[in-house]
């Protein structure tokens, strides 16, 4: 569901009673899709997030917590330059468009008092957020040039202008029954025909007004009778009336088989159309509402931003480690053919008699066998020259397979290796986490050209829980703490977990010196999953065995241990257990 100009005119409605004459205090872009403004009034302070990201677009105060780039992007550093201590005059929207404007007073290089607006344009995959001033555009968030759009462009320095507008009289300012009686000249189901003949408000309005006059009918808009019409015409004119009082903010979820609820709607009154399964969710504010509604779709779409860079680096890499060691299987099926060169060696000197220069190939008896043996030759060599090809060969092959042994034992771990990275970067809590695992494949050689940003960072605790038994649980949130955890930090009757043969966190029980309780153990081990690639499986295998019995060989990689003395359970995590043990 996107916003439509019917719910954003409340929208602004809202945000200009809440932000007029405030203050322009801090600007940032934590995504190449988002800008956060904070803004300071006489009695409080304010996060104003503007979104042109295609799928979520909107205006909107926000609450939610957001981790900005350690260096600004270049539109963000044009709106702080031309924005930074303005004072919003004005927040207006263009009638029956999806587009507000931010009118700031601002304080030019010269000294001089300049209005600058900026506009924020929220119509789907179009949107954007262009700075204009007297008329002419700054700068856009998404430039526009004439191979994107012949159209209208969006460029430094061009006249601003408005998007073209569909054909079709706005909802809120064309009577209920001129929409009927244009909706019933259309060939189609009513709420469609509706949606044809009207701009400015999204499917679920016509929806609910057909619902509320018709109910549930199959009916063409065209067979329609005057009775019907005049009760479309009424509902029509509900809505409007509801939307001129403020309306109410809602959204709707429905339930889906994993027991959450899916948001699949919201606007500006409570829907009857979806019955009684749907959730109803209705919100003080229009912003509260719209971020609740995204959060979660936002949360995820920030993160993999983020971690897309990093996670096509190490996709990359561990798929050339899983190509290579194929390679080196390969390698090593052929250098198991070793013994045959050495024969054709042996034989060949047996024969010496038999071969002459030139000779392509000789046949001879192998004296193991009794069995004729044709062998290839070289015509450049001569007969003891060609035996000692052989046997040159046959000792390559035999250092090669020896060293192809190493190196299989190698891939492997570093296969194991890259794939626990791989599930950090996509379980990844933020940038934060992002810049930990970089660090990590820096020290190990596998991101030359990172570099740590002067800015210090606290190192992130370990996830901490507490079991039903009073027990302190201890999760890794990547390999280096997954090493520090069990190496350092845990001792040895504390107990140990770790989802058989998938990438996962490490997970130990504190004991303490005290018997862990069997709940204690299924809690931990229900974590291990949930912290794991295994996450949403049944019945996943996990080890667990004492910190005593788990070592690190030398020189292998962080997070990778060895142990030999375990047990192994079978588990399925229970929904919403992780909460229920966080330690807040």
């Amino acid at each position: 569901m996107s916003l439509d100009a019917a719910t954003l005119a409340l929208v602004a409605d809202e945000l200009k009673a809440t932000l007029l004459d405030a203050k322009i205090d801090k600007i940032f872009e934590p995504t190449r899709d988002e800008v956060l403004v904070t803004l300071r009034t006489r009695t409080d302070t304010h996060r104003l997030l503007l979104s042109a990201r295609s799928g979520s677009a909107r205006v909107c105060l926000t609450k939610e917590s957001f981790e900005n780039p350690l260096t600004p992007p270049g539109f963000c550093m044009l709106l702080r330059k031309h924005l930074t201590g303005g004072r919003l005059i004005d927040l207006r929207r263009e009638p029956g468009d999806r587009i507000v404007y931010f009118d700031f007073r601002c304080t030019n290089e010269m000294g001089d008092l300049v209005t600058n607006t900026l506009a924020a344009e929220l119509m789907g995959r179009y949107s954007n957020l262009v700075l204009v001033q007297s008329g002419r555009i700054i700068d856009a968030l998404k430039r526009v040039d004439f191979e994107d759009s012949e159209v209208r462009q969006l460029l430094p320095g061009l006249p601003y202008t408005l998007p073209p507008k569909p054909n079709r009289p706005d909802f809120l300012e064309t009577s209920a029954a001129s929409i009927v009686a244009a909706a019933c000249e259309k060939d189609l189901p009513v709420a469609s025909a509706l949606g044809k003949v009207v701009a400015g408000v999204g499917p679920i309005v016509v929806r609910e007004a057909v619902c509320r006059a018709l109910g549930e009918t199959p009916a063409l808009a065209c067979d329609l009778g005057s009775a019907e019409r005049s009760k479309l015409a009424a509902a029509l004119d509900a809505l409007k009336e509801e939307h001129a009082a403020g309306g109410t903010p809602t959204a709707v979820r429905l339930p889906q088989p994993d027991g959450t609820a899916k948001p699949v709607e919201f606007s500006f009154f409570t829907p009857r159309q979806y019955g009684t399964e749907a959730i109803l969710t209705q919100y003080p504010t229009y912003s509260e509402m719209l971020e609740d509604y995204y959060a979660t779709k936002d949360r995820a779409e920030r993160l993999r931003q983020k971690s897309r860079e990093l996670y096509k680096a190490v996709h990359n890499m561990h798929e050339r480690a899983v190509r290579k060691q194929a390679a080196r299987k390969e390698e090593l099926a052929q250098s198991a053919k070793a013994d045959t060169l050495r024969l054709y060696g042996e034989l060949l000197q047996a024969n010496l008699w038999a071969v002459h220069k030139g000779d392509r190939q000789v046949t001879v008896q192998n004296y193991y066998t009794g069995e004729d043996v044709t062998i290839r030759l070289d015509p450049r060599l001569g007969p003891n020259e060609n035996a000692q090809k052989y046997f040159k060969d046959y000792k390559k092959k035999q250092t090669a397979h020896a060293m192809l042994q190493k190196l299989l034992v190698d891939g492997e771990a570093e296969i194991e290796y890259l794939g626990t990275v791989l599930y950090e970067v996509e379980s990844a809590p933020g940038e934060a986490a992002l810049n930990e695992i970089r660090a990590e494949l820096k020290s190990q050689g596998y991101l030359k050209y990172y570099k740590q940003r002067d800015r210090k960072q606290k190192p992130a605790d370990f996830l901490r829980y507490i079991s039903s038994d009073g027990f302190e649980i201890l999760v890794g949130r990547n390999n280096l703490q997954n090493d520090k955890l069990t190496l350092h930090t845990a001792r040895g009757k504390d107990l140990w977990f770790h989802v058989q043969k998938a990438p996962g966190s490490h997970c130990v029980v504190m004991s303490h010196g005290e018997d862990i309780p069997d709940t204690t153990r299924q809690e931990a081990a229900e974590l291990a999953v949930l912290h794991s690639s295994q996450n949403g499986g049944a019945k996943v295998a996990v080890d667990t065995t004492e910190v005593k019995n788990i070592w690190k060989a030398n020189g292998a990689k962080p997070g990778m241990v060895l142990y030999n003395v375990y047990t192994t359970v079978y588990v399925t995590p229970r929904p919403g257990l992780e909460e229920q043990l966080k330690k807040h």
